[in-house]
């Protein structure tokens, strides 16, 4: 991490200043499995406190009686009738996605096993597969959940909130121009996109 620190310093005079200021790199990583896209789902467009509450309840109603600790599986969810999904507070859209999302998995046609070993744009090309996963979505699991290095959100509104203000732009960039000011951050845009989302945050890490 120490070799990706000192590259964004030296290639980017902004990014240098925002690291100074945010402290060291500590991402929280996710399992890269099942489970963590389907919640990926589940939080689309909804209220950090909302999803976290609905994704409580499907866990609960996947597996009432398993371990605190047990994994979401895709037979889990496709045991559950559509009232059910409905019930935990889920939309009629997200029940249709996470059932796609199961159905999927079971078939083999989305492989978790699998995507350690894809390219990034073949993961992102996998999981797109999905109804609901679109390209922000596997963009986040390749840096969250697989730990993907050079991952970078050009679409996302953080980063391009992050970039204006840091950058001192009139308005948000485009991303194609996030694209062009993220060349000198290669091989490392995953730890700028954390620094830039940092930078926003009420209470900084230190």
């Amino acid at each position: 991490m120490r070799r990706a620190i000192t590259h964004l310093k030296r290639s980017d005079p902004v990014l240098r200043d925002i690291i100074e200021r945010v402290g060291p790199y500590r991402i929280q990583y996710a399992e890269p499995d099942f489970e963590t896209l389907a919640r990926s789902i589940v939080f689309q467009q909804l209220s950090g406190a909302s999803a976290r509450a609905i994704f409580a309840r499907l866990k609960a109603a996947t597996g009432p009686d398993a371990r605190p600790d047990a994994r979401m599986t895709p037979a889990s969810v496709r045991s559950l009738p559509e009232e059910a999904l409905r019930r935990v507070g889920l939309s009629q859209q997200k029940t249709r996605y996470l059932r796609d999302l199961a159905e999927k998995a079971e078939a083999g046609i989305v492989d978790f096993a699998r995507l350690a070993s894809l390219s990034d744009a073949e993961v992102i090309s996998h999981l797109t597969e999905v109804q609901g996963v679109g390209i922000w979505t596997a963009q986040m699991y390749l840096l969250f959940a697989l730990r993907r290095p050079d991952v970078l959100a050009a679409g996302d509104l953080g980063i391009r909130a992050a970039i204006r203000r840091a950058y001192r732009m009139r308005r948000p960039p485009t991303p194609k121009r996030v694209e062009a000011l993220g060349e000198a951050w290669r091989p490392y845009r995953s730890v700028a996109c954390w620094y830039l989302w940092r930078s926003t945050a009420p209470v900084l890490i230190t």
